[in-house]
């Protein structure tokens, strides 16, 4: 299938970076930022959101059109535009506490969607996310689906209930992505590679587990092992934004290589062995080492990412 139509589901908003006793704003939300990175790297998207008609929602339809991204039509509906206040620490690492609210517009054509992507809040936040969850459903039959929980506890309620929502969104994904830090918080002194079968076994081709610095873990479902992947060594920014350029690059080399995109690609995913995804692991390293060496959530194009690759940054000796 060429040119798969991709709808991006979730939250826009402004992340207000708090660092040193400074403050910039910058456009954020995760399911935004998948969106607009998978946008710049050539695909056809649209973003699912709500946002208000304000300064600030003003300031992301730009950013989307900048992009070329599109929004789905009645995501300015919020009366007003939410905010996520991140606070860095001194190795750049973000906390967050929010200010928003979550619902999704009125959403038509899903029909001519062939990939589905969402997560973080948009899927656990009410009244937003029982409606993501009857979306994921609607649309399965005839597209794939990523998922990417993007733990938020200061919007979660216990890890205990939060799970029960996430397992059942990742039984119903073919692709999964989380980070340690996600994996910490829901299923606590449980070892990783235990939590990445437990996924598996509930039925998504893959599963991808980041994990920092020190780079990230992938599961096959047609492949007992697991794979270890290295991060790109680059000057760290700040990490704001980072999994979800991750996200936007691994989605991106899937569908590119015929693995994502309608229930055709399904079949495909779920035969892939090792050789088939590493290209597509590559580019999701190389598209978050860009995002992390700029400050905000800065979405490199795709010749930004094949340069990164053919020419990625030496180790320091």
């Amino acid at each position: 299938m060429k040119n798969p139509q991709v709808l991006s589901l979730g939250e826009a908003l402004i992340d207000v970076v708090r660092h040193d006793g400074k403050s910039e704003e910058h456009v954020g939300g995760s399911l935004l930022n998948v969106g607009c990175g998978l946008a710049r790297l050539g695909h056809d998207t649209t973003v699912g959101t709500w946002f208000g008609r304000d300064n600030r929602g003003e300031r992301i339809v730009q950013w989307a059109r900048a992009a070329g991204a599109r929004l789905h039509e009645g995501s300015d509906r919020a009366e007003h535009t939410s905010v996520a206040y991140a606070t860095l620490d001194a190795a750049g690492s973000a906390s967050y506490d929010f200010d928003l609210t979550w619902q999704l517009p009125a959403l038509e054509d899903l029909d001519a969607v062939n990939h589905l992507h969402t997560g973080s809040i948009a899927a656990t936040l009410e009244p937003g996310g029982s409606q993501v969850l009857q979306t994921v459903r609607a649309v399965r039959d005839h597209a794939t689906v990523s998922y990417d929980p993007n733990v938020r506890p200061a919007l979660m309620h216990s890890p205990e209930a939060t799970r029960r929502r996430i397992e059942e969104l990742v039984s119903l994904s073919d692709l999964v992505k989380a980070s340690d830090e996600d994996i910490e918080w829901l299923y606590a002194g449980k070892p990783l590679q235990a939590v990445i079968r437990r996924w598996r076994d509930l039925g998504p081709a893959m599963v991808v587990i980041t994990r920092g610095p020190w780079g990230a873990w992938a599961a096959l479902g047609s492949d007992s092992d697991m794979l270890v992947v290295d991060q790109m060594n680059v000057e760290v920014a700040d990490t704001v934004g980072a999994g979800d350029s991750f996200m936007a690059g691994l989605i991106s080399g899937l569908l590119d290589a015929n693995l994502l995109g309608g229930s055709q690609g399904r079949d495909r995913f779920r035969q892939a062995r090792w050789a088939d995804v590493q290209p597509a692991l590559h580019r999701a390293v190389a598209t978050s080492g860009l995002t992390v060496s700029r400050p905000g959530s800065y979405a490199p194009d795709r010749a930004e990412v094949q340069e990164m690759i053919a020419h990625p940054p030496a180790f320091d000796d």
